[in-house]
């Protein structure tokens, strides 16, 4: 396991890799969970790249290689996520019946695929953040409803409901 922290405008961001593959993309995280002296590996590199162009507020024209690692549940909604198109979201509800209907299923629960989304391990590039609830609220995201609300910005997505000012 090879582990990069990123310094992105929205926080830091623990980059895992098992030297071939992206394994995960998670802005929480301990600091001893990385080693500061690991040298870059191509895998990192590229997503630094994709990093470096996304926050630039540019849609990145390639992806890095990555490796889903969960349930076969879980992996098909993330292939899910990974059909949102950039500047676009959805909603859980829209996902339950994609995937209903792609599994022949009768009907599968927004609650279920929520669940599923918010294990995804590889944040950004398997865009959970475009995923908002029914009513255009924003909804959970592991780094934080505040970099989610950022995330969507930076894609120029304004057709959720905003986070009131504390």
């Amino acid at each position: 396991m090879y582990t990069h922290k990123y310094k992105s405008p929205v926080g830091d961001i623990l980059l895992s890799s098992d030297g071939e593959f992206l394994t995960g993309l998670s802005f929480k995280f301990n600091p001893e969970d990385y080693d500061q002296n690991q040298n870059l590996n191509s895998v990192f590199e590229s997503t630094i790249l994709w990093l470096d162009t996304y926050f630039s507020g540019k849609k990145p024209d390639f992806t890095p290689l990555f490796r889903m690692t969960g349930t076969d549940f879980q992996v098909k909604v993330w292939n899910l996520l990974l059909k949102i198109p950039y500047g676009q979201t959805t909603t859980y509800g829209n996902i339950a019946s994609e995937f209903a209907a792609l599994t022949g299923v009768k009907h599968m629960s927004a609650q279920a695929v929520g669940g599923a989304v918010g294990r995804n391990k590889i944040a950004i590039i398997i865009p959970c953040h475009r995923v908002i609830g029914s009513n255009g609220n924003l909804t959970g995201y592991a780094g934080g409803i505040n970099i989610k609300e950022k995330l969507l910005m930076l894609e120029k997505i304004f057709n959720f409901k905003k986070l009131k000012e504390v």
